[in-house]
């Protein structure tokens, strides 16, 4: 890791978001979360919401769902309180992503990741302005339902999207087919990250943005184990041999027992030798109308010297 790298390190960064028309926070508070997705509004929970609420008890009886039980997310169920269609669309960034409540506690998007997906959006056309006639590739590793996948795809980009989850890939494709998009050049893979990205650096592929986003725990499609603390670095050291001169790289973790440090020490320590700029710190969502803030998950991204 290098002087500047850990000089980097010391100071972190929240990034935040109000979210976009389709999707508001708005209330926070005793545990709990109440937000807008669409026309629909659910009460989820949320640990770190330590203060108090502020909106009048009546906003939170009108949810059309609320999530019981454990705050742990295979441990609780979703309670109807109103009729909800299986799913409803939510347009953020000029696609379209489609809500619905599943066997968990998460709708199929995740908000707090616009700032992200708007950095990658930049990048991506500065590497188109430098690449001429080529693509930008972008691999999306761990990529749920698909909303960066198919925003970098509507951006001009080739994207490859890793996930372990059949029924995640089969939903990011609704949304594919939602969003107009079924003519862009994504490829859908079901597959263990690892061995996805181990398979693409032995075959000498390179990539101008990627997108790292592990589960704290999980399966492959085969019964493969993902471990976040044990895995991530293996992983992240080959993710770094996929690097195109010109490129970038996002890690994002919800793990409760990490830290933006760490994260930002182990991605330095993947990219050590190489030059570019680091920023380390925390995603949040900010209050509709107000300036609280709930602290979602933790980040570290990287941009080589000449990328865009």
């Amino acid at each position: 890791m290098t002087a500047n790298a850990l000089s980097t390190l010391a100071s972190l960064t929240v990034l935040e978001t109000d979210g976009c028309a389709d999707y508001r926070l708005l209330d926070s508070g005793n545990g709990r979360k109440l937000e807008r997705f669409g026309g629909i509004v659910v009460d989820r929970p949320e640990p770190q919401a330590l203060w108090r609420r502020h909106l009048d008890p009546r906003h939170w009886e009108d949810a059309y769902a609320v999530y019981t039980g454990l705050d742990d997310e295979e441990a609780g169920k979703w309670r109807r309180e109103k009729s909800i269609p299986d799913g409803w669309p939510i347009t953020i960034e000029g696609v379209t992503m489609i809500a619905r409540l599943g066997g968990f506690l998460h709708l199929g998007l995740f908000p707090e990741q616009l700032p992200h997906w708007q950095w990658m959006l930049q990048k991506i056309v500065g590497l188109r302005s430098d690449l001429g006639t080529e693509r930008p590739r972008v691999l999306n590793l761990f990529g749920y339902t698909g909303a960066a996948s198919l925003l970098a795809a509507r951006a001009g980009a080739e994207v490859v999207h890793v996930d372990a989850s059949k029924k995640s890939v089969a939903w990011a494709r609704e949304c594919q087919t939602a969003s107009g998009l079924n003519d862009a050049p994504i490829r859908w893979i079901v597959e263990d990250a690892r061995k996805f990205v181990a398979r693409e650096v032995r075959r000498g592929r390179t990539y101008h943005v990627i997108l790292v986003d592990p589960p704290k725990f999980g399966r492959g499609p085969a019964g493969e184990v993902w471990e976040l603390f044990e895995h991530a670095p293996l992983l992240l050291n080959d993710c770094a041999a996929l690097l195109a001169p010109k490129s970038s790289l996002v890690l994002t973790s919800y793990a409760i027992r990490a830290s933006a440090l760490s994260l930002g020490q182990l991605l330095a320590e993947s990219l050590e030798g190489r030059s570019g700029s680091f920023e380390v710190g925390e995603l949040a969502i900010r209050e509709h109308e107000g300036t609280r803030r709930v602290p979602t998950s933790l980040f570290a991204r990287w941009s080589s010297t000449h990328a865009a």
